[in-house]
C-alpha cells in the first residue's frame, strides 16, 4: 500500500498547482537571471564607451591594447558601477520578492526608503544584499534551467509517437535522417516508429523528474531570498518595535474609550439614579417635623442602596478589567481560580520559579482567560490543559483542548487581536488546530517587557 502511494503522488506531482506554481517560478527565474547579469553589463559597457568615445579614433593602428582612455573608461565604469548598483540592485530585489511571493507565497518584507545623499547610496546595504543575489542568481539558476528543459523536454519527447505517422512517410526509396531525442543523460537518434516509444519513456521519465527538480531549485533560490533579500535583524527589530509602538497607543486608546463607555452607560447612570432617589426621598421626609410619606421615602432609599450596590459592582467590574485583584497572589493562584471557575474541566500546571513583570503577569492571565473563553464558546471540548512554564528569560503559555479544531484568526474568534496584543508585548501566538481537533495554542512572553 505504502509503495502504490508512493506511485501516485509520483505520477501526481507534475500536475499539481505547487508543482506548476515551481516550475513557472523556475522559468522566470532563468528570465530574471539574465536581466541581473544584462543590467550590469550594458550599464558597465555604456559608462566604459562614453568615456573611451573621443580617443577611439586617435593614434596608429598598431596603438597598444591598453591605453589612457581605455584606462579612463575602466574607472569611469567602475565609478558608474559603484554608484549605481545599489538601486539597481534595490529594483532588481524587488522583481525576485514579487515572483517569489507570487508563485512560492514567500513572502519576504521590502526593506526601509534609502536615505538620501552619496554617501548613503555607497552604505546602502539592502542594495548590496540585491547585488550579491544578483550575483549568485547565476549559480542558482542552473537547476531551474534544468527543470525548465527536463519539462518542455518531456513534453516534446512525448509527442514523438503521436507526429511521426504524420511527417515520416517519405517515397519509397527515400532514407530520412534519424531524429534526435534529447534527454538529460545525453541525445539519442530515433530512425523507426518503435524507436519513438524509447523517446517517449524518455519523456515520461523527465516530466516526472521534473518537479522534483523544480522544487529543489525553488527551495533552494527561497531559501537565498528570505537571507540576503529580507531586511536585516536590526532593520526588523525596529519595524517591529514601531509597529508595538502604535499597537501599545492604539490599545489604550480603545481602553480608554471602553472604560468611558462603561462607566458613562453603567455606574454614572446608576450613581445619577441613586441621586436622583436620595433627592426624592429628602422631599418625601421634609424638612422638619411629621414625615410627609415615610412609606414611599423608605422605598426610595431602599431603590437608592440598591442603586449604590451596583454602581459599585460596575466599578469592581471595571478594576478587575484593568488588573484583576486575584493577581496580587500571583499567577499560580490566578490561574487556578480561573481554572475552577471554568465551565469544561481544566488541568492546570503551573511552573514559575521566579515572577514576572506585573504588565507580562496581567497579559498571561488575560490570554488564558481569552483562550478559555474561546475552547467553551468554538471548541465543543470536553477538557482543555493549560500549562504555564517559566523557562529562562521567557513565560511559556500553553493551551490545548479536545475539541473540533479548526481555530482560524481570519473568523474572527479573538485570536487575530490577542496575538497583536501579544506581539506589542514583545511576544509571540502560535496556533496548531487542525480540523477535528486538537488545538493546541502556545503563547511566548518574555519575562520583562
Amino acid at each position: 500500500m505504502a509503495g502504490m502511494g508512493i506511485a501516485r503522488q509520483l505520477l501526481r506531482a507534475p500536475f499539481t498547482v505547487g508543482a506548476v506554481r515551481e516550475l513557472a517560478f523556475c522559468l522566470c527565474g532563468v528570465v530574471a537571471g539574465v536581466l541581473d547579469f544584462a543590467v550590469p553589463g550594458v550599464v558597465f559597457g555604456s559608462a566604459y564607451g562614453l568615456a573611451t568615445l573621443t580617443g577611439a579614433g586617435r593614434g596608429s593602428a598598431v596603438e597598444p591594447a591598453v591605453t589612457p582612455a581605455a584606462l579612463g573608461g575602466v574607472a569611469v565604469a567602475l565609478v558608474a558601477m559603484a554608484l549605481l548598483a545599489p538601486p539597481i540592485g534595490r529594483a532588481l530585489s524587488a522583481l525576485h520578492r514579487r515572483l517569489a511571493a507570487r508563485l512560492l507565497s514567500i513572502a519576504v518584507d521590502p526593506p526601509t526608503a534609502r536615505r538620501p545623499g552619496l554617501r548613503a547610496i555607497l552604505s546602502d546595504g539592502p542594495g548590496w544584499r540585491g547585488v550579491a543575489y544578483s550575483l549568485l542568481k547565476l549559480p542558482l539558476s542552473i537547476p531551474q534551467i534544468y527543470a525548465v528543459v527536463c519539462f518542455v523536454g518531456g513534453v516534446v519527447n512525448l509527442s514523438y509517437p503521436l507526429w511521426w505517422g504524420l511527417f515520416r512517410n517519405p517515397p519509397e526509396g527515400v532514407r530520412l535522417s534519424p531524429v534526435p531525442v534529447v534527454t538529460p543523460l545525453g541525445v539519442f537518434d530515433v530512425e523507426t516508429y518503435a524507436g519513438t516509444f524509447a523517446a517517449f519513456a524518455a519523456g515520461a521519465a523527465m516530466l516526472l523528474v521534473a518537479p522534483w527538480v523544480a522544487h529543489a531549485a525553488a527551495t533552494l533560490d527561497g531559501a537565498v531570498i528570505r537571507r540576503l533579500l529580507a531586511p536585516g535583524s536590526m532593520t526588523q527589530r525596529v519595524r517591529h518595535l514601531e509597529q508595538s509602538r502604535t499597537q501599545v497607543l492604539d490599545d489604550a486608546a480603545a481602553t480608554l474609550r471602553r472604560l468611558e463607555r462603561d462607566i458613562h452607560d453603567g455606574a454614572q447612570i446608576r450613581l445619577a439614579t441613586v441621586a436622583l432617589n436620595l433627592g426624592m426621598a429628602a422631599e418625601k421626609l421634609g424638612d422638619s417635623g411629621q414625615p410627609r410619606d415615610l412609606d414611599q421615602a423608605r422605598e426610595l432609599l431602599a431603590l437608592a442602596a440598591s442603586g449604590a450596590k451596583d454602581a459599585l459592582a460596575d466599578l469592581r467590574d471595571l478594576v478587575h478589567g484593568i488588573h484583576p485583584p486575584v493577581l496580587d497572589n500571583g499567577l499560580p493562584d490566578a490561574l487556578a481560580t480561573l481554572a475552577n471557575t471554568s465551565v469544561i474541566p481544566v488541568s492546570l500546571r503551573v511552573d514559575v520559579p521566579v515572577r514576572p513583570a506585573p504588565a507580562i503577569e496581567t497579559m498571561a492571565y488575560f490570554c488564558t482567560t481569552e483562550l478559555l473563553a474561546n475552547a467553551t464558546k468554538h471548541s465543543r471540548a470536553s477538557h482543555v490543559t493549560v500549562d504555564l512554564v517559566g523557562d529562562g528569560d521567557r513565560l511559556r503559555l500553553h493551551v490545548c483542548d479536545d475539541g473540533v479544531g479548526g481555530a482560524d484568526p481570519a473568523r474572527g474568534t479573538g485570536l487575530s487581536g490577542l496575538a497583536q496584543r501579544i506581539s506589542a508585548a514583545d511576544g509571540h501566538l502560535s496556533i496548531a488546530s487542525p480540523a477535528g481537533g486538537p488545538t493546541r495554542i502556545s503563547v511566548d512572553l518574555p519575562y520583562q517587557p
